[in-house]
């Protein structure tokens, strides 16, 4: 199966929604790995690594988000994989 790599930028009402641990929910449920984190200027960011198919599954679910959520608008970018992560990660620092 084709490995793949996305990180996301999500802007909108995103930041004490329960994003981050939504989204790390999510991507435990799909066995993909990574992090997720808040940034200062109100975004949430996220990488994820994993098989294509799930990683695609994760970066959809980012596009809603969690109950609560506005997603306004999300960049995404595809990278290549580099299988450096264990697991999925929420970031507490920026």
């Amino acid at each position: 199966m084709k490995k793949a790599r996305a990180h996301l930028l999500v802007e909108g009402l995103v930041q004490g929604v329960f994003f981050r641990a939504r989204t790390a929910e999510t991507a435990n449920r799909h066995g993909v790995t990574g992090w997720v984190r808040n940034n200062p200027d109100g975004t949430v960011e996220a990488l994820i690594e994993g098989e294509e198919g799930s990683v695609k599954d994760v970066v959809e679910w980012c596009r809603k988000g969690p109950q609560g959520a506005r997603v306004t608008g999300m960049n995404t970018r595809w990278e290549e994989y580099t299988g450096e992560f264990d697991d999925f990660s929420i970031q507490y620092r920026y």
